[in-house]
C-alpha cells in the first residue's frame, strides 16, 4: 500500500485515496476520532504510518481556529522547581492528542512578552504561563487571547483566566514563625535572583519579624545574581560580616540553604543549636542532608498536573468549576532547626 508519490509532501488527499474514503472522512477521524468506526480509524491510522503523513498545523488552524499545541512559558529550564512542574505537564499530555511548545523567558518581562506574541500568532489550543506579574502589554495579550490560559506558581486576586499555585508571602511568614517558635530571636533572610516571587517571600519574612519585634534590616542579604549552592556560601559569608549574631537563616530556596549549611559547618557553627537553617521548596536533597534540612514544601508536581488538566478540560469545552486553585504549602520540620 506504499504511496506512489516520488517526491513532495504526503497530503491528506493521499491518505484518503489509499484508504478509499473522502478527505473529509480522514479529517474527521483525526479531529474527532469518536465519530468514525473503530475499524475505519485503525485503517486510517495504519495508512498514516505507512505513508508518513504529518498533519499540517497551519491547515488545521485555518479549519478549526487553533492548532493542537499548548504553549508553556516558564522563566527557567534548569531550575529544579520548574523541572518538576514540567515533568507533570508532560506526564499528563502524553495521554492526549495535544503537544507542548516550551518557551523560556529567562526572568525577563520583555522576553515573556515576545514569547506570548509568538505563541499566540501560532494559534495555540491553550497557554500556561508562570507567575502573576506579567507586563501590562503581556497581560492585555493574554486577556484578549482566543484560547484558555492558566497562570501557575502563585495565586492572586485577579487571574487572567485560570490559576494554580500558592501564596509565597504566606509561606514565608509561616517559615519565619517556625524559626521564631523554635526559639530563634535573631532571624536572617538570604535570597538570590530577586524575581517577584522572591520579593513576596522577603515581604513575608519582613512582616512576620516586624510583628514579633525581631526585625533587623542588617540581617537581610539579597542579590540579583542567579541562585546556586555556591551563592549560598557567599551570601552567608556576607551575612556574618554585617550581622554575626544572627542565629537563624530563612533561605529563598534550598540551593542557597545547602550553601549556608556548608559554610556554617566550615565555620564550626553548631546546627541547629547555634544556627537554625530553613530552605524553601523542599527539594529531594533536603531530607538526606546532614543534618536534614527544614524547608517549605511546595506541591510542584500537583501544580503542573492540575494546570494541564484544567487547560485541556477548558479546551474541550468543560471549564473547571474552580478557576483558582490554591494548593497551599507545608513547613517540613527537620534537624536543621531546633
Amino acid at each position: 500500500m506504499r504511496n506512489t508519490r516520488k517526491s513532495g509532501k504526503v497530503t491528506l488527499a493521499d491518505v484518503a485515496r489509499a484508504v478509499g474514503v473522502s478527505a473529509i472522512t480522514v479529517s474527521r477521524a483525526l479531529r474527532e476520532p469518536d465519530k468514525v468506526s473503530a475499524t475505519l480509524r485503525q485503517r486510517i491510522d495504519h495508512t498514516i504510518r505507512e505513508l508518513g503523513y504529518v498533519p499540517d498545523p497551519v491547515a488545521r488552524a485555518l479549519v478549526t481556529g487553533r492548532t493542537n499545541i499548548i504553549g508553556v512559558i516558564i522563566p527557567s529550564v534548569t531550575n529544579n522547581v520548574f523541572a518538576d512542574v514540567l515533568r507533570a505537564v508532560y506526564d499528563v499530555i502524553r495521554m492526549t492528542d495535544f503537544g507542548i511548545q516550551l518557551g523560556n523567558s529567562r526572568y525577563s518581562l520583555l522576553e515573556e512578552e515576545k514569547l506570548v506574541r509568538l505563541f499566540l500568532s501560532q494559534k495555540p489550543a491553550g497557554l500556561i504561563v508562570a507567575g502573576v506579574d506579567q507586563s501590562e502589554a503581556t497581560r492585555s495579550l493574554l486577556v484578549e487571547a482566543s484560547c484558555p490560559v492558566v497562570q501557575i506558581m502563585e495565586v492572586g486576586d485577579d487571574p487572567i483566566d485560570m490559576m494554580v499555585g500558592f501564596s509565597h508571602y504566606e509561606a514565608a511568614r509561616a517559615a519565619t514563625r517556625h524559626l521564631i517558635d523554635r526559639g530563634y530571636r535573631r532571624p536572617a533572610f538570604v535570597a538570590a535572583r530577586m524575581d517577584p516571587r522572591s520579593q513576596r517571600r522577603l515581604q513575608g519574612f519582613r512582616e512576620e519579624t516586624e510583628v514579633q519585634g525581631l526585625f533587623d534590616e542588617t540581617r537581610i542579604i539579597t542579590t540579583q545574581r542567579p541562585s546556586s549552592v555556591a551563592m549560598g556560601v557567599e551570601l552567608f559569608g556576607e551575612l556574618m560580616s554585617v550581622a554575626p549574631d544572627a542565629d537563624a537563616v530563612l533561605c529563598n530556596n534550598d540551593d542557597l540553604a545547602l550553601g549556608v549549611l556548608f559554610e556554617a559547618q566550615r565555620r564550626r557553627f553548631r546546627v541547629p543549636d547555634q544556627l537554625g537553617i530553613c530552605g524553601f521548596n523542599d527539594l529531594e536533597f533536603c531530607a538526606v542532608a546532614e543534618p536534614s534540612m527544614t524547608s517549605v514544601r511546595t506541591f510542584r508536581h500537583e501544580m503542573g498536573e492540575r494546570a494541564i488538566r484544567m487547560l485541556v478540560s477548558a479546551i474541550e469545552g468543560k471549564r473547571p468549576e474552580e478557576a483558582l486553585v490554591d494548593l497551599g504549602y507545608e513547613v517540613v520540620h527537620r534537624r536543621s532547626t531546633r
